[in-house]
């Protein structure tokens, strides 16, 4: 096996990756609380001292704080601060930064994969909703005005990094993530949930278009290295192949001559030698 070639190869598969996990951030950039991941990578290494290049060790998501900007969504909610929104479906539960919300025939707040909002739903009467800081949900109707009817409470977890990503900007949790942890927004050094907002994603357009470079950079590189590595080995696979027909050739003189004096054999075996060290330089 060819080392040097096996590990230029696994740089150009390994870049192959990166860039494919920048792209689909870039594509993502306008989506509502989704979420940057990057990939990481690990040593290949065979038990010696010289490594057998690179290999994808996993992808996750980086949950750094969006901007926050007015939507005008009449459910549309952010969380200032750590934590994510507690959604289910079909008796599943998950979790999300997206709060871009609406409302369906049975009251729940939906997400656009049909995800509902836990702990909250909108009676049929309301003619208008508010959601407090501290996620208290109240609503007007034609009757009475600042009906509570619920508090939306957020989930954190030990790693968030470990959660198990569904699609989208849907999370579940995982053994690695730990379970899930109540958090009640509005207290003091708690987040914080703000009515008729979304969070943008938190990918740097600029950032990412430098790791486009970076990563086409290194692609180039390690392209270059099979390359060298390829010649190397054509090189060395000529020079074996002219050794073994000098050695053939030198057999050959001394096997099959006809049986002659001295003299003749002695001067094939001086040819012999000559021609091996002609052709071996």
């Amino acid at each position: 096996m060819n080392r040097a070639m096996y590990a230029a190869a696994s740089g150009m598969a390994a870049q192959q990756t990166n860039l494919e996990v920048i792209a689909d951030n870039l594509a993502n950039a306008d989506v509502a609380g989704f979420k940057q991941v990057v990939a990481t990578f690990t040593d290949v290494n065979a038990g010696g001292s010289l490594g057998l290049g690179t290999a994808t060790s996993g992808k996750h998501p980086i949950f750094a704080q969006g901007k926050l900007m007015h939507s005008g969504g009449p459910f549309d909610i952010a969380i200032d601060g750590e934590g994510f929104f507690r959604v289910e479906r079909s008796g599943k539960h998950a979790y999300t930064r997206n709060g871009e919300f609406t409302r369906a025939a049975d009251g729940t707040l939906r997400n656009a994969d049909g995800w509902a909002l836990r702990d909250v739903r909108i009676p049929a009467d309301a003619v208008a909703v508010h959601v407090a800081a501290d996620g208290a949900v109240t609503v007007d109707t034609n009757a009475v005005t600042g009906r509570s009817i619920g508090r939306i409470r957020l989930a954190t977890f030990a790693a968030p990094e470990q959660l198990q990503p569904l699609g989208g900007t849907v999370f579940a949790a995982t053994p690695d993530s730990g379970p899930e942890r109540r958090l009640d927004a509005g207290h003091t050094g708690q987040p914080t949930i703000a009515f008729g907002m979304l969070e943008r994603s938190n990918v740097s357009i600029v950032e990412s278009m430098m790791q486009i470079l970076t990563a086409q950079r290194a692609y180039e590189a390690n392209a270059k290295g099979v390359q060298a590595a390829d010649e190397m080995q054509r090189i060395g696979l000529k020079i074996k192949i002219r050794i073994i027909r000098s050695y053939l050739l030198c057999f050959s003189e001394l096997l099959f001559a006809p049986l002659a004096r001295d003299s003749t054999l002695c001067a094939l075996k001086k040819r012999a030698i000559r021609v091996c060290v002609q052709d071996s330089n």
